[in-house]
């Protein structure tokens, strides 16, 4: 099946603000031990940190290469991070996930990355995927993602978070969950 063009022009940086319930569809999967600090990477105009915010449990520190501190450029090795959660810009995304876990690794944390659900599919990145020990989970959401409020017509791409937990340590073992809006 081949996807279909959207219609719209890029938003510049890949400015998609993340609708709230796209983010909190992942906090049934979250387990939380105390305090979880949270590290939202590209937060834009902060919609998807403002729903993190609101969770009982965890603290949220966020930044953005548009709010002067770009996460590629962020030396992570020092971090005490818990989970990096983010919406990262799409042409970014594995080197944002490869960041992401080195920001992680003090801690055994978690990263999960909203991105189009068949990200997972190119051969070139199975070294995140099926070749990668700490994939732990993919969270298919059964319901497109409408980027922009009041349009018409249906959104084009299907997405999924994708969740990698550096205590997991099967390699193929990842878990495929579906969530029903």
């Amino acid at each position: 099946m081949s996807q279909r063009n959207s219609g719209y022009a890029r938003v510049a940086d890949d400015l998609y603000e993340t609708p709230a319930w796209v983010t909190t569809a992942l906090r049934p999967h979250m387990q939380n031990k105390g305090w979880t600090y949270i590290w939202e990477p590209a937060c834009g105009n902060g919609s998807m940190s403002a729903v993190l915010e609101t969770w009982e449990g965890c603290r949220v520190s966020l930044s953005d290469k548009r709010r002067g501190k770009d996460f590629l450029k962020t030396d992570v090795s020092q971090s005490r991070v818990d989970w990096v959660i983010t919406n990262p810009p799409y042409d970014q995304a594995e080197t944002f996930i490869d960041h992401a876990l080195d920001a992680v690794a003090a801690r055994d944390g978690r990263v999960a990355m909203l991105l189009r659900a068949d990200f997972d599919s190119a051969k070139s990145r199975q070294r995140l995927f099926g070749r990668c020990p700490f994939f732990a989970k993919k969270l298919v959401l059964t319901s497109r993602i409408r980027w922009f409020p009041n349009t018409t017509g249906s959104p084009s791409f299907n997405h999924a978070w994708f969740i990698w937990d550096l205590k997991h340590d099967e390699l193929g073992g990842a878990r495929l969950v579906y969530h029903e809006r």
